[in-house]
């Protein structure tokens, strides 16, 4: 727990000097210092005590709640376990709750999880887990919701500004398959323990909304400077389809980061993936050779596409804190 930044609080009706030094065996952190919770009347007493106290003892069922209700108000996310009729009106409060199986019929209806063999020091991969599900699903969400952004600035923007749409659903399967189907199905593999310090939907949209608005931006221009120039439907399409994975290859990178063996591999894999994709089944995916002035034209607009994605992933970090 102390390495994964989780502080452990033992909240109890015996004794605290008696609480406070089975705490000290067990490893609690600044378990010397504990409160006897008989003492605390108001509001803001519960609140200093959650914050200052690690150990309380004497603590009645409703005080259970209160303390559980202190620590939400301070911002923490809380975890409540217990065993007996005394922890359910704190198991319910809880943002996520655990009672032993070997307690109440009451606690284990109340809770959200039960460790069937009663062991608390399952908590340790219970955490893990969880952390890890997390941080792959919003690995996955990011990548998801830069295609789906993307497209619907683009299609609305056909639909405006009534221009053909550049891309065939077989060149946008090329792109989905690595960009976001095998990298997400890898990357769920690995174990990845790290604390989250925002909120999922928070972390996804600030990392897919730049990359969605850099290729709908980079693409739309695309169409635009095409019929100017009258470049061909087809031409326009294959570029779009460049475009649009050369994005998605710079919001995996940064998904990646920090990157490590594993990471760098799938990275690899993906890319790889994509350009032999695009190259023995070009047919199949719709891909052909372009004439000298798309190529060009989506020459510059690929390389303005990295100094356009760190802008606008600047911009976001500083209006969405």
């Amino acid at each position: 727990f102390a390495e994964q930044g989780v502080q452990v609080k033992v909240i109890s009706g015996d004794n605290p000097v008696t609480v406070s030094r089975i705490s000290k065996e067990a490893g609690i952190e600044s378990a010397e210092s504990y409160v006897d919770a008989s003492l605390l009347h108001t509001e803001d007493d519960f609140d200093i005590a959650a914050q200052k106290y690690n150990v309380f003892g004497r603590v009645t069922p409703d005080q259970k709640l209160k303390l559980v209700k202190a620590l939400k108000k301070a911002g923490y996310t809380v975890g409540m376990t217990g065993d007996g009729v005394n922890d359910v009106l704190a198991l319910r409060e809880a943002d996520c709750s655990i009672a032993m199986a070997s307690g109440s019929d009451a606690a284990a209806r109340a809770a959200q999880m039960v460790l069937l063999d009663s062991d608390f020091s399952h908590m340790k991969e219970i955490i893990g887990e969880g952390r890890r599900v997390v941080n792959n699903l919003t690995r996955s969400a990011t990548l998801f919701l830069y295609k789906n952004i993307f497209s619907l600035l683009l299609a609305i923007f056909s639909i405006v500004s009534i221009m053909t749409y550049p891309l065939k659903p077989s060149q946008i399967t090329l792109v989905s398959m690595f960009n976001i189907g095998l990298p997400g199905f890898l990357l769920a593999l690995e174990n990845n323990e790290k604390k989250q310090k925002a909120r999922f939907l928070s972390v996804t949209l600030k990392r897919s909304v730049p990359a969605a608005l850099t290729s709908f931006f980079s693409i739309a221009a695309l169409v635009v400077f095409g019929q100017v120039f009258s470049i061909s439907a087809s031409d326009i399409g294959v570029a779009s389809c460049f475009l649009l994975a050369l994005v998605g290859f710079m919001i995996l990178w940064k998904i990646c980061s920090p990157t490590n063996r594993f990471r760098r591999l799938v990275f690899i894999i993906c890319v790889a993936g994509f350009a032999l994709g695009a190259y023995f089944f070009a047919p199949l995916f719709s891909i052909s050779y372009v004439s000298g002035p798309c190529l060009m034209l989506a020459a510059v607009f690929a390389i303005a596409q990295e100094a356009v994605m760190r802008w606008l992933t600047f911009a976001v970090d500083r209006i969405w804190k």
